[in-house]
């Protein structure tokens, strides 16, 4: 159980959830506090508190006047999710006991427990739980508060549901995956007879476990459901979000380490200074472009390898004072990705602090809703991942690109006749033996294919729908799938920009040889000074490769430098 008084905890319901939080929570474990019993008055936290208590006694009130009527031979209100069907279902006979919304809570899991695939990372199932939770913590989808802290629970015990990551239409949200959850979640109902795969599974302690051992391993009660709560659980974009968010907050790194591999490449590369200058950028009035270009400008500031501060730079002679577009454009390739990176935050914190059940629980006390009713059940569509689904497919176009760009300076940093007096494949034969070494020939390879498969995730996943539950779900958002193939396309492109940071170091280490009385930019300098302080493996700091070596350990510790934000550190002293 989490200490209440923990410092640290995040407070569930208390504040606008961001995907800082949502990242502290899935790969820090930082732990978050359940909804309390009792808390002061005039709060955002007793208010959302007192709406979930509003909602949840609804239901319960409902479920008594359905009996009632039941009791007197009267025909019950008719309330979908409470004593409906679903989807084409809901058309059919009304329920008119409470055993029976029970068993309707529960026979949605069992059946729409149906993922296929690899299970989701635990980082994206503690997403997942947390956003969930979030939600239901709103107040408005009739849940009791037992049931949300019983999630909270979970999370925080680190019994994790295994959750397949295959299965989600995106509408009605992500029933498959959170059905799995919310099995491991709930009891069986009197007479539910016992089958396999009926209490789900989850991973606990280093082991993956049936569901129901692993809760009492964990010493977390499971929960009997009463009337609306497994509609609840799964009927929301929990899962697509989760995953976006870990994906936003990994393309934010990349793109602050593209921007900073960047320098190297361009001080390796005797690039041009001029297509970084601010007043270029400014006339344009893309604000990341701006940015952009403002912040490389900064950091190349006292480098003698870049070009353009000198009147011979600029000597027709001497060639076209201008970069292959790899160099030049990179302002702007870049600036549009930050632009992007930034319009996809804005929805994704809306997303993961929404209200995307179905049907939603309004009382008096929510304010008029012009309907002749008090207390109402609406209906509505707040599950469709739509928002989702296009953002997240533009954020996998715009990092596809960042990818493409980055890996095309790879190739001129390793093509001998493109790199400006570098060696090809920035290796030094020894004399006499042309060719025996590869160099980095073949990590541009990998770069490459990466780039390719990117290509094709980059494909919009949003524009594809396809009918389901007899038509009556006619149109669906396939947020799920643009949002896995987002975070592939971000994990693809932080391979990408590590490769380029090797090369753009080994470049860079090489020209120093060429020109020992060069001086580097200041972030530049800073950078490499932190690159040399890398371990590849322990005792082995990364240094100028001078003969043929296996590469993988090299490309894998990059990636961990690249996601980690340490770049981005780097530079901080000298901004």
């Amino acid at each position: 159980m989490t200490d209440k008084h923990d410092p640290h905890a995040l407070v569930l319901g208390h504040d606008t959830l961001t995907i800082a939080d949502v990242v502290h929570v899935a790969r820090h474990a930082q732990p978050v506090l359940p909804l309390p019993d009792h808390t002061p008055p005039g709060t955002d936290l007793a208010d959302r508190i007192a709406r979930v208590e509003r909602s949840a006694a609804w239901v319960q009130h409902t479920m008594d006047e359905i009996e009632a009527a039941a009791a007197e031979d009267r025909d019950p209100r008719v309330i979908y999710g409470v004593n409906t069907g679903f989807g084409d279902n809901a058309g059919r006979d009304v329920f008119r006991h409470t055993d029976q919304a029970a068993r309707l809570s529960r026979n949605l899991l069992l059946t729409h427990a149906v993922g296929v695939g690899d299970s989701l990372p635990p980082d994206v199932v503690r997403a997942a739980m947390l956003i969930r939770a979030n939600t239901l913590a709103q107040g408005y989808s009739g849940i009791r508060r037992t049931v949300i802290n019983t999630l909270v629970e979970m999370l925080n015990a680190g019994v994790l549901p295994v959750m397949p990551a295959q299965g989600s239409l995106g509408a009605s949200g992500d029933l498959a995956p959170l059905a799995h959850l919310a099995l491991v979640l709930s009891l069986p109902v009197p007479g539910e007879d016992p089958h396999p795969g009926a209490n789900g599974q989850a991973d606990y302690g280093g082991e993956r476990l049936d569901g129901a051992t692993a809760m009492a391993t964990g010493a977390i009660p499971r929960v009997t459901l009463g009337a609306k709560e497994g509609v609840a659980l799964i009927n929301g974009t929990a899962v697509s979000a989760g995953i976006g968010a870990l994906a936003w907050h990994d393309a934010f790194q990349a793109l602050a380490a593209s921007e900073i591999t960047l320098l190297l490449s361009m001080e390796a590369l005797h690039g041009f200074r001029d297509a970084y200058l601010p007043h270029l950028h400014a006339v344009r009035g893309h604000e990341g472009q701006a940015r952009v270009a403002k912040f490389v400008y900064r950091l190349l500031q006292g480098s003698t390898l870049v070009r353009g501060d000198a009147d011979h730079d600029l000597d027709p002679a001497e060639g076209p004072p201008q970069d292959p577009y790899s160099l030049r454009v990179a302002p702007v390739v870049l600036g549009a990705v930050l632009d992007t990176i930034e319009y996809v935050e804005g929805v994704l914190t809306r997303e993961i602090n929404a209200v995307t059940d179905n049907p939603l629980i309004f009382t008096a006390d929510d304010g008029p809703l012009h309907l002749p009713r008090l207390i109402k059940a609406v209906s509505g569509g707040n599950f469709h991942g739509a928002p989702l689904g296009y953002a997240l497919d533009f954020l996998k176009i715009a990092l596809a690109d960042l990818a493409s760009i980055s890996e095309r300076r790879t190739f001129m940093l390793t093509d001998g006749r493109l790199s400006r007096g570098l060696p090809p494949f920035l290796i030094i034969d020894p004399p006499g033996e042309a060719g025996l070494n590869s160099g980095l020939m073949i990590a541009q390879y990998t770069a490459a294919a990466l780039v390719s498969e990117n290509k094709t995730l980059a494909h919009p996943a949003s524009v594809d729908s396809i009918p389901s539950s007899a038509n009556r779900e006619d149109h669906v958002s396939m947020c799920t799938i643009a949002a896995r193939h987002a975070a592939q396309v971000v994990a693809n492109t932080q391979a990408v920009i590590a490769i380029e940071l090797l090369c753009a170091f080994q470049a860079l280490e090489l020209r120093l040889r060429q020109q020992p009385d060069a001086h580097l930019g200041v972030g530049t300098a800073a950078v490499m000074d932190y690159l040399r302080t890398v371990e590849i493996v322990p005792g082995q700091p990364l240094r100028l490769i001078e003969r043929d070596m296996a590469l993988r350990p090299y490309v894998d510790r990059l990636v961990e430098v690249v996601r980690s934000g340490a770049l981005l550190d780097a530079v901080h002293a000298v901004l």
